[in-house]
């Protein structure tokens, strides 16, 4: 079969940032997403228009909201606050915070009530136990490419920084009340879903297109978005998603996040228009580097390269930061991309939630109300 893939801007961006809806007295889980539905098409039909900036997700618990296509990361952060600000008058107004981690620290997630929709029911039909554990968040950007061809080199390209930005987005220690040792529990939960986890690497878009025939004609899959790689082209859009993180807390993190992405497919993108090659490395490799980030999160040692060569994921990301800088520059990134060098410098969420239970005696709806006011006030407070 053959896939169109639609015309897009080089380095175009888009960002996706999902919200858990929880109580703002005892911060558990509340399911308050069609009303905030509801009131959003009543009070703001402006972000239902061309490109809806708001959707509901699998859980009655969560709403997204996206971004339009944009030049700049800066312009991307400032369309979500103005949907974020929307949001915020309507839960405000109904006595409920926002909040986003890789997972909720303690509701337990077989209670929570899921999106009456055909294709959620099917979802959880078929995953049965681990469809219904699925209370987990994260962040998504999509990068624009301006020819087919590039997809599958540049996906690989990200796949040799997937520790890297697991690492820096790891928000999810604990789930149903437990530590679960991990810096991210949602990495390894989320890829128990059929086509979710570590994406297939081809050589060129021709292994794509027939990987996707052979899941369609034995049925598993029946639209193509149900492929839900942690990093995969999406042929309608014409970019790279990356899908790796964990959900985050602030605007700060989530812009900081895209201009990383933005910088290292730009980078890919130009060492393919000078006709270079982007490496790769073995899928154990790959594997163990997710593992490694998910388990150890900022203090995880990462394999760099098919020779086995390793370095402290913090370490190469300063390298990597001082690479990048001056295509952050030509893409107007520059602020965004050195905020990386803030969640270096103040950790990540899996070690911001630990240190909130601590002080205050394991106490997990203080975890969840502290990254509420993170997100409500910033990091500046």
């Amino acid at each position: 079969m053959e896939i169109d893939f639609a015309a897009s801007r080089q380095s175009t961006i888009g960002m996706e940032w999902e919200l858990a809806l929880v109580d703002r007295h005892d911060g558990e889980l509340v399911s308050a997403a069609p009303e905030v539905m509801r009131r959003v098409a009543e009070e703001h039909p402006e972000l239902n228009a061309d490109c809806p900036r708001v959707h509901q997700e699998l859980l009655l618990n969560t709403v997204e909201i996206v971004t339009d296509v944009h030049e700049t990361v800066g312009d991307a952060k400032a369309d979500l606050a103005r949907t974020m600000s929307a949001v915020r008058g309507i839960t405000d107004h109904i006595g409920v915070e926002l909040f986003s981690a890789g997972s909720h620290p303690f509701s337990q997630p077989r209670l929570q009530p899921v999106t009456d929709k055909e294709r959620y029911a099917k979802l959880i039909d078929r995953t049965q136990w681990w469809g219904r554990q699925m209370v987990i968040y994260g962040v998504h950007v999509h990068v624009g490419l301006d020819r087919r061809d590039k997809a599958m080199p540049v996906l690989d390209a990200l796949v040799n920084y997937f520790p890297h930005f697991q690492a820096l987005s790891a928000s999810s220690p604990y789930w149903g009340g437990e530590d679960t040792g991990y810096a991210s529990q949602r990495a390894l939960m989320f890829q128990q879903l059929p086509t979710a986890g570590l994406p297939f690497q081809f050589p060129d878009w021709k292994g794509f297109e027939r990987y996707v025939d052979d899941m369609l004609t034995t049925g598993v899959i029946d639209v193509i978005s149900e492929i839900r790689w942690d990093i995969r082209p999406v042929p309608r859009l014409g970019t790279i998603e990356m899908r790796v993180c964990d959900g985050l807390s602030t605007l700060e993190e989530v812009g900081a996040i895209g201009a990383l992405t933005q910088c290292l497919v730009e980078e890919a993108s130009r060492i393919l228009d000078d006709g270079g090659m982007i490496p790769t490395m073995p899928p154990w490799h790959i594997q163990e580097n997710k593992w490694r980030a998910a388990r150890y999160g900022l203090d995880a040692i990462i394999i760099l390269d098919a020779a086995g060569n390793e370095k402290l994921v913090t370490e190469h990301l300063s390298e990597t930061l001082e690479r990048l800088e001056p295509i952050a520059r030509d893409l107007g990134c520059q602020r965004e991309l050195r905020d990386i060098e803030g969640i270096l410098r103040r950790g990540a969420g899996y070690q911001r939630q630990r240190r909130t239970a601590e002080a205050h005696g394991g106490n997990l709806r203080q975890v969840v109300l502290e990254e509420a006011r993170l997100m409500r006030e910033g990091h500046g407070a």
